[in-house]
């Protein structure tokens, strides 16, 4: 028993030590304490010597400057500059310029979740409430997305005149420059408001304030861009557009062939210098319409004008559309969601250098602006469009299974659809919280590359979720389209946000765990300098101190990983209330776990790690169901911790964990080192995979709440158009739950009459009639059952057409086409 002792007391200290990430001088002298108190009780004293070795033989040379950095650093240092993964031009700027916030938390393995909880909590100031009251209310109550999608397939006159007028495109341009100053939050809350009624609008005014001419200028303009251009793009005098994606290069923008050449030419009747371009661009959306092209393209000074560098690199350049060899005006046809969205195309278009975004002095530096940029509009403008659709979803599809009714009982009741409707109501639930925490990072002033990502992939990916779920659970409302239809349009457009601005495909295996390991990684970035200092000496020092930090790190999650897989994550110091705290303490055990997979596929993959997309992918789920598990939590205490929000909460966080653990475990099993893949199992997965998904009772009670007038669902509902006006479905339809829920009773009673063949009329006002006779029901009641009749009707009605009104006007337009009376 004695010899036992001093391996508890070893395993004891060091399990804890690791745990707590002390430092090797703490664990040496507590190491020292522990042993020296077994040699003087008695214990085993060869066991407790033994041991009392080994803890010298690694502390003594580990904490000697002068034995460590010759024998264990610089030797250390020369392999990791020989592993480290080469970088792309693309991927060298994207990692300099991104910024990171609560992410880097999640990568430490011991997230601060009070540091989260801290953040102040997102909110609207008076003017930007009012505008969302006013102007984005009566834009709302304007459109008509039948007419605008199939009869027009564009917005209005009135419509445009509206949106430039109450300045809809200015709203990231400072007030100084006549635009409306708006947050990040407020930006979100906006198209989140227009995109519950019609995606078409949105994206048409989502565009003009994410990437594109004005913020750009805002950021990198010349005093005279500024001053000449955002007041014109405020108020909608100048339309904007950008041009980045051309037919061979997409994703990896960086290679695009597009390209200007330094010359002298002719501009406004002068002689200057300039740039010639050739482009050809596909995908842009405003570009039919637009006066102001933003230009991306790599520029070249063969004839040394500017200097001595030829190849001078990837430059932004505003074009206005009537500069001569400009080709603009054709339109793509994006899935029957006809926003202006076309191509842009130009041979020998001269452009002076005051048009080179930031002037002459920013040439070359394009890619660095757009990844800046990029990563701003991707938290907002594609997250929010989600959110507004999902949320709208969740609420007018929780009433319509409410009102419809088949074998005599609400749809919503049959176990098959609560499924679905726990799923649109627990995603939309998340979707909010994740879009409105990516908004507010960007109003802390962070460069949310990871997190951008995260949002831009989970959100689009979710939205067309619930889009599917909403179409199975309304059958034939949603495939019959017209103006009663409220998702069919939604339905059609959710792959276009999948598509848009980096496929989700690429964000998921390539930007998500690619960039996030790296950058958000406490240690690997701080190695990475230290391997490209080019002073032996410099670099040598810079690296013992991150590869003390980065051991440390490594052993203690793989410490804690084990420990809390053990315990179920039952114990450990976290914030939040009674039934938060287990949230909290899970993604504890996940960050750890993700810290820990994370190390060891760089540390045993190098740079074959990023062509392991499907590892890379499955590591990026991970962090991206931390972040948004995180996001939810943070949301759920920002708005008091309200107890009727708790099933959406609790399923978001269980759907979250499961997705959590199938990914460690797909990864695991697959890991490209087999034994390397057991040994993290033991680890990561001690008593096996717990984690599952939300179960039948839990769909029960969030599917209730989506069909129940009350709090929650209201809070759900923020944000959105739910206005019961004509050219608003959904909003009916969602406005008649009350008078479904009223009526249930009285319908009850009514139909047990006509089955126990107490009401023989056929006719449903002849039914009332005989009923009221009868004395089945009062007067009164048959007033609650023909209301609850014509709001059914409205809810479950769908459009007929005469043959003439689906085909196009252009149909009549073509050459030889055959004429039919209408």
């Amino acid at each position: 028993m004695t010899i036992a002792i001093p391996i508890l007391v070893f395993l004891l200290i060091s399990g804890i030590a690791a745990y707590h990430r002390m430092r090797l001088i703490t664990w040496t002298i507590l190491m020292a304490i522990g042993l020296g108190a077994c040699w003087l009780l008695g214990a085993h004293q060869t066991t407790t010597l033994v041991l009392a070795i080994i803890t010298a033989v690694v502390a003594v040379p580990l904490l000697l400057p002068f034995i460590r950095k010759p024998l264990l650093v610089a030797p250390l240092l020369n392999v990791f500059r020989r592993i480290l993964p080469p970088l792309s031009q693309t991927e060298r700027i994207a990692l300099e310029t991104g910024s990171v916030g609560f992410e880097g938390e999640l990568f430490t393995g011991d997230p601060d979740w009070q540091k989260l909880l801290d953040y102040p909590r997102p909110e609207l100031t008076a003017e930007e409430q009012a505008f969302l009251d006013g102007p984005v209310e009566e834009l709302c109550r304007m459109i008509n997305d039948w007419e605008i999608t199939h009869v027009h397939a564009d917005l209005p006159p009135e419509l445009w005149d509206f949106i430039k007028k109450n300045k809809f495109f200015g709203m990231i341009i400072p007030k100084e420059y006549g635009g409306l100053g708006f947050s990040a939050l407020a930006h979100h809350k906006v198209i989140q408001k227009i995109a519950s009624i019609s995606s078409v609008v949105s994206s048409t005014v989502g565009v003009p304030n994410s990437l594109g001419p004005g913020e750009l200028l805002v950021h990198y303009g010349t005093k005279e861009q500024k001053d000449y251009y955002l007041p014109r793009l405020a108020v909608g005098e100048e339309v904007p557009c950008f041009g980045l994606t051309g037919p061979f290069a997409g994703s990896d923008a960086t290679s695009i062939p597009d390209y200007g050449i330094v010359c002298k030419g002719t501009w406004k009747g002068e002689e200057v210098l300039g740039v010639r371009l050739t482009f050809d661009k596909r995908y842009i959306t405003l570009a039919p319409v637009a006066t102001l092209i933003g230009l991306a393209f790599r520029m070249y000074d063969p004839d040394g004008l500017l200097g001595d560098t030829r190849d001078i690199g990837i430059t932004l350049a505003l074009v206005p559309r009537d500069t001569p060899g400009v080709e603009i005006g054709k339109r793509h046809f994006p899935l029957n969601s006809p926003f202006q969205n076309g191509p842009i195309r130009g041979r020998d278009v001269f452009i002076p250098l005051t048009q080179l975004v930031g002037g002459a002095e920013m040439a070359g530096k394009g890619w660095n602006m757009l990844n800046e940029c990029l990563a701003v509009g991707r938290s907002i403008t594609l997250p929010s469009t989600a959110s507004g659709g999902a949320k709208a979803g969740a609420v007018v599809t929780g009433a319509y299974a409410r009102i419809r009714k088949q074998f005599g009982l609400s749809v919503g009741r049959f176990e098959g659809v609560e499924e679905a409707l726990a799923r649109i109501g627990g995603k939309a639930f998340t979707i909010s919280a994740l879009s409105q925490a990516t908004a507010a990072a960007v109003d802390r002033g962070d460069v949310p590359s990871v997190p951008s990502a995260i949002a831009k992939y989970h959100c689009t990916t979710m939205g067309r979720e619930v889009a599917s779920d909403v179409m199975d659970i309304i059958g034939g409302k949603g495939i019959i389209l017209g103006p009663r239809n409220f998702a069919g349009r939604n339905w059609q457009a959710a792959p276009i946000s999948i598509t848009v601005e980096g496929a989700n495909i690429m964000t998921r295996s390539l930007l998500i765990f690619g960039q996030g390991a790296i950058l958000c990684h406490p240690w690997v970035m701080k190695e990475m300098k230290a391997a490209q200092e080019k002073d032996r000496k410099a670099a040598i020092a810079a690296f013992d101190e991150s590869l003390a930090g980065h051991v440390r790190f490594g052993i203690s999650n793989a410490v804690r990983s084990f420990w809390m897989g053990l315990t179920g994550s039952r114990f450990g110091k976290v914030p939040g209330d009674a039934y938060t705290r287990q949230f909290f303490r899970k993604l504890d055990r996940y960050a750890a776990n993700l810290a820990l997979m994370a190390d060891v596929s760089m540390l045993l993959l190098g740079g074959k790690l990023k062509f392991k997309e499907s590892l890379s992918g499955r590591l990026g789920d991970v962090l991206s169901h931390l972040y948004m598990a995180s996001a939810v939590l943070k949301r759920h205490h920002d708005e008091g911790a309200p107890e009727a929000d708790k099933p959406l909460l609790a399923w978001s966080m269980y759907n979250s964990f499961h997705v959590i653990e199938k990914a460690l475990s797909d990864a695991l099993r697959n890991f490209p080192i087999r034994p390397v893949g057991w040994l993290l199992w033991a680890l990561v997965f001690p008593l096996g995979r717990r984690a599952e998904a939300p179960g039948d009772r839990l769909n029960h009670r969030v599917a209730s709440l989506l069909m129940t007038p009350n709090e929650a669902r209201d809070r759900l509902a923020k944000g959105v158009f739910l206005t019961p006006c004509e050219n608003n479905p959904g909003g009916r339809i969602a406005s008649y739950l009350p008078l479904a829920v009223q009526a249930e009773p009285v319908e009850r009673k009514f139909l047990k009459a006509l089955k126990s063949k107490g009401i023989e009329a056929l006719e449903f006002d002849a039914q009332l009639d005989e009923a009221v006779r009868e004395g089945v029901i009062t007067a009164e009641e048959r007033k609650l059952l023909e209301e609850l009749r014509r709001v059914t009707l409205d809810t479950i009605t769908v459009d007929e057409f005469d043959v003439h009104e689906l085909r196009a006007a252009s149909y009549y337009d073509l050459p030889g086409a055959k004429r039919e009376a209408a």
